[in-house]
């Protein structure tokens, strides 16, 4: 008889050979035939789950979706150095290489960090301990002033990852068009409502987390108004920590675009993952890896942010339509190299 809970089916005895030796010489990710057969069944149905088709968000004067052209930011950060004129010039390189918005990173320092870590030694081109480090790459509302001003006369969008309540305030007075939430920030659950209190649009990265913790995060923002990035939190990251192919599962498991916030250095993680079907690119940038700071090393120069926000504009083309069909230019090559048709 069967245990309480379960029933018993009848398999041709090579699969239940199959199955047996699979968990017996296994790498012990199961230990137990209904256990193997339980999960190969919803791996399977997970297979066949349909990619959902979310409605875009509107950011701004733009569209996000996967029906939309690709959204590409330009992550200044703190690659600044506490430089306004440096973020200016990197705003400036952002609209000239097509970007759809630039954005940076806004903390209350004593609330971020713990006293002991801030008075921690560091040595740094302005000081030697973390607290004159982050105090000098820390804007304060006169450099945002004149970032908005700078971003409105240029015509591009910017925005900022608030890593506390405080800077969610401090950013309201800016009236940005939308908040990202930091991967860091993934789990503060008080940070997430207090964004969502906004009734701005989010933008979302899940970097350091499972799927567990993106549910219990999207049951506090809701997908409406959301857009999740998927991310590998290492600077920079290595091609195996990349999981671009979690841009399918998510998909399939939210109602909302997902985009990529890229780590990797180079050009070729942000290309695969358009061509996988992010919306968004979020892409840290720099003025030169070699600088002294926390992303540089991370980030991308000038020229591969101009070859990403080229290929963005490209790929929703080259990937087309899903229905196979004859292109008006095909006709004529047809009488020219095709010898038989008799289909």
């Amino acid at each position: 008889m069967p245990k309480e809970g379960s029933t018993s089916i009848t398999v041709p005895r090579e699969f239940a050979d199959r199955v047996a030796s699979y968990v017996n010489e296994g790498s012990g990710a199961v230990n137990s035939v209904p256990q193997a057969i339980s999960q190969a069944w919803s791996d399977y149905e997970f297979r066949n789950l349909e990619t959902r088709g979310p409605k875009p968000v509107r950011i701004g004067n733009k569209m996000i979706g996967h029906d939309q052209p690709i959204f590409v930011i330009a992550e200044i950060g703190i690659n600044h150095n506490g430089e306004i004129e440096t973020a200016k010039t990197m705003i400036d390189l952002a609209v000239e290489k097509g970007c759809d918005a630039v954005k940076f990173q806004k903390r209350t320092l004593d609330v971020i960090y713990t006293k002991e870590f801030m008075d921690g030694p560091r040595k740094t081109p302005w000081g030697t301990t973390n607290r004159e480090e982050r105090e000098q790459l820390e804007f304060g509302e006169e450099e945002y002033q004149e970032i908005d001003r700078y971003c409105k006369e240029k015509g591009i969008m910017w925005f900022a990852s608030p890593w506390d309540e405080a800077s969610v305030d401090f950013l309201e007075k800016f009236d940005v068009p939308c908040y990202k939430i930091a991967s860091a920030s993934l789990t503060d659950r008080n940070l997430l409502k207090k964004i969502k209190s906004t009734g701005k649009p989010i933008i979302f990265s899940i970097g350091m987390t499972n799927m567990e913790k993106v549910v219990e995060a999207m049951k506090i923002l809701g997908s409406e108004n959301t857009v999740l990035l998927h991310c590998t939190a290492t600077y920079p990251s290595k091609d195996s920590e990349l999981d671009i192919n979690v841009i399918h599962t998510l998909r399939k498991h939210f109602d909302c675009p997902i985009g990529f916030s890229c780590h990797a250095p180079g050009i070729w993680p942000a290309i695969v993952a358009m061509a996988t079907g992010a919306c968004v690119i979020e892409k840290h940038i720099t003025l030169g890896r070699s600088m002294f700071g926390w992303d540089h090393a991370a980030s991308i120069e000038p020229k591969a942010l101009g070859d990403i926000a080229r290929v963005a504009k490209r790929i929703p083309i080259m990937l087309g339509n899903y229905g196979k069909r004859v292109h008006d230019s095909e006709i004529p090559i047809i009488d020219d190299l095709r010898r038989v048709d008799d289909l």
